[in-house]
């Protein structure tokens, strides 16, 4: 029934896993069937109602199990944050070289900022991956930084990270100029192509982390052209995009004015989809 409703049978697999801490290999050899008991979060009932929901609605395996793994963490997810993708987690290392490859010598304590940090995952492989570090994350909605806290609580990473509930740089305003870098993974979607998404994403992950406005720039646009009063000389700013953008964001970027060193690096998968720059 999974195969013919579009939805890989490992996947039941993955959500048992998850939900009653049985091991991959166990499970695939059945051994856990000589045990008297399996300790479950749910009764059978509910976890053939959650199944049923990955069949018939299409909700995506991580918000049915509350969790996505990301890097090594993991997380906590609902459907007020994005579902953090693989190919973001090379938005972390890609920060950290680029600050090592700064032209102009950066001193003081390093600080970052998160933008859009939803889940949080960008703003704790930053905590994790500089440990020396203060990161700043910053959503609009208050849902999402909710999980977000959890998520620094669960992993001993609160300490070092500030939450902020706003619009981009917006809380950040006292920081003005003091800025290391600049992370983000904005909404980058063409409203047009949204419902042309697969079900798991359009029906269910939140329009305000997806949508990108009517050439899916909009945010992209709006971090261009206001990171430059936050960063400090030499601070990065990186940021995700789509497949196809960018050519328009390296423009972007060397018509605002505020910029040098303005690189586009591919994911694993060899597409264009991250845009470095350095503020001058």
């Amino acid at each position: 029934m999974a195969t013919t409703a579009g939805v890989p049978s490992k996947e039941l697999d993955w959500l048992l896993q998850e939900l009653t801490g049985i091991e991959p290999l166990v499970l695939r050899l059945e051994s856990f069937k000589g045990r008297e008991t399996i300790k479950i979060r749910y009764p059978l009932p509910v976890l053939s109602q959650l199944w049923q929901q990955r069949l018939r609605q299409r909700c995506p395996i991580q918000y049915l199990a509350g969790m996505a793994h990301w890097r090594h963490f993991s997380l906590k997810v609902s459907t007020a944050v994005l579902i953090p993708r693989p190919e973001t987690e090379c938005l972390i290392d890609l920060a950290i070289e680029a600050l090592q490859n700064s032209p102009k010598p950066l001193s003081g304590s390093r600080q970052w900022a998160d933008l859009g940090t939803g889940s949080g995952a960008i703003a704790l492989g930053l905590a994790e991956a500089d440990p020396s570090a203060t990161i700043h994350a910053v959503d609009c909605s208050a849902s999402a930084l909710a999980i977000a806290q959890q998520n620094a609580q669960k992993l001993d990473l609160a300490e070092r990270i500030q939450f902020y509930q706003g619009s981009w740089w917006e809380p950040l305003e006292t920081l003005k100029g003091q800025l290391t870098g600049m992370v983000a993974n904005p909404p980058y979607i063409p409203s047009g192509l949204l419902p042309q998404l697969q079900p798991e994403v359009y029906a269910h992950e939140p329009h305000l982390a997806l949508d990108g406005g009517s050439d899916g720039l909009d945010c992209i646009r709006e971090l261009i052209a206001t990171s430059g009063d936050y960063l400090c000389p030499g601070g990065v700013w990186l940021i995700e995009m789509m497949a196809g953008q960018a050519t328009a964001v390296a423009e972007l970027l060397r018509q605002q004015g505020s910029y040098c060193q303005i690189q586009i690096v591919a994911d694993l998968a060899g597409i264009e989809r991250f845009a470095i720059a350095y503020q001058r």
